[in-house]
Protein backbone atom coordinates (compact mmCIF):
# COMPACT_ATOMS: atom_id res chain seq x y z
CA UNK A 1 0.00 0.00 0.00
CA UNK A 2 3.21 2.65 -0.18
CA UNK A 3 3.10 3.03 3.68
CA UNK A 4 6.80 1.71 4.16
CA UNK A 5 8.45 4.38 6.53
CA UNK A 6 5.13 5.50 8.26
CA UNK A 7 5.07 5.80 11.79
CA UNK A 8 2.88 4.08 14.75
CA UNK A 9 0.51 6.43 15.30
CA UNK A 10 -0.55 6.82 11.60
CA UNK A 11 -0.20 3.97 10.59
CA UNK A 12 -3.11 3.02 13.19
CA UNK A 13 -4.67 5.97 11.73
CA UNK A 14 -4.62 4.66 8.26
CA UNK A 15 -5.57 1.13 8.90
CA UNK A 16 -8.69 2.33 10.60
CA UNK A 17 -9.79 4.96 7.85
CA UNK A 18 -9.33 1.89 5.40
CA UNK A 19 -11.58 -0.38 7.52
CA UNK A 20 -8.84 -3.31 8.91
CA UNK A 21 -9.58 -4.64 11.77
CA UNK A 22 -6.28 -5.77 13.33
CA UNK A 23 -2.73 -5.53 12.64
CA UNK A 24 -0.03 -8.71 13.28
CA UNK A 25 3.18 -7.26 14.48
CA UNK A 26 6.32 -8.64 16.39
CA UNK A 27 7.11 -5.09 17.42
CA UNK A 28 6.52 -5.96 21.40
CA UNK A 29 7.43 -2.03 22.26
CA UNK A 30 4.17 -0.88 19.92
CA UNK A 31 2.00 -1.76 22.79
CA UNK A 32 3.74 0.44 25.19
CA UNK A 33 4.09 3.00 22.73
CA UNK A 34 0.67 3.85 21.82
CA UNK A 35 -2.72 5.08 23.73
CA UNK A 36 -4.87 2.27 22.48
CA UNK A 37 -7.39 4.39 23.97
CA UNK A 38 -7.60 6.21 20.72
CA UNK A 39 -7.65 3.75 18.38
CA UNK A 40 -10.19 0.61 17.64
CA UNK A 41 -8.46 -1.41 16.43
CA UNK A 42 -6.92 -4.50 17.26
CA UNK A 43 -2.83 -5.50 17.43
CA UNK A 44 -1.63 -8.95 17.74
CA UNK A 45 1.75 -8.44 19.12
CA UNK A 46 3.87 -12.06 17.99
CA UNK A 47 6.14 -13.37 20.04
CA UNK A 48 8.21 -15.95 19.26
CA UNK A 49 12.03 -17.06 20.28
CA UNK A 50 13.25 -15.51 16.41
CA UNK A 51 10.96 -13.69 13.92
CA UNK A 52 11.65 -16.13 11.48
CA UNK A 53 8.77 -17.27 9.24
CA UNK A 54 8.72 -20.44 10.11
CA UNK A 55 8.68 -19.49 13.68
CA UNK A 56 5.92 -16.94 13.06
CA UNK A 57 4.04 -18.78 11.34
CA UNK A 58 3.56 -21.73 13.82
CA UNK A 59 1.55 -18.91 15.56
CA UNK A 60 -1.44 -19.08 13.05
CA UNK A 61 -4.07 -21.32 14.93
CA UNK A 62 -3.60 -18.72 17.99
CA UNK A 63 -4.39 -15.76 15.91
CA UNK A 64 -7.13 -17.71 13.78
CA UNK A 65 -8.69 -18.72 17.02
CA UNK A 66 -8.76 -14.23 18.26
CA UNK A 67 -9.96 -13.48 15.09
CA UNK A 68 -13.05 -16.03 15.29
CA UNK A 69 -14.10 -13.99 18.12
CA UNK A 70 -17.19 -12.31 17.96
CA UNK A 71 -16.19 -8.97 18.94
CA UNK A 72 -12.24 -8.14 18.82
CA UNK A 73 -11.33 -6.26 21.40
CA UNK A 74 -9.04 -2.86 20.82
CA UNK A 75 -5.54 -2.79 21.43
CA UNK A 76 -3.07 -5.30 21.79
CA UNK A 77 -3.20 -9.23 22.16
CA UNK A 78 -0.05 -11.11 22.80
CA UNK A 79 0.26 -14.20 21.16
CA UNK A 80 2.88 -16.44 22.05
Amino acid sequence: MGWNGIKNGQLLKLLISEGFDALLTFDKNLQYQQNFEKYTITVFVLTASINTYSELSKLTPKVKEQLNIDNLFPGPIIIK
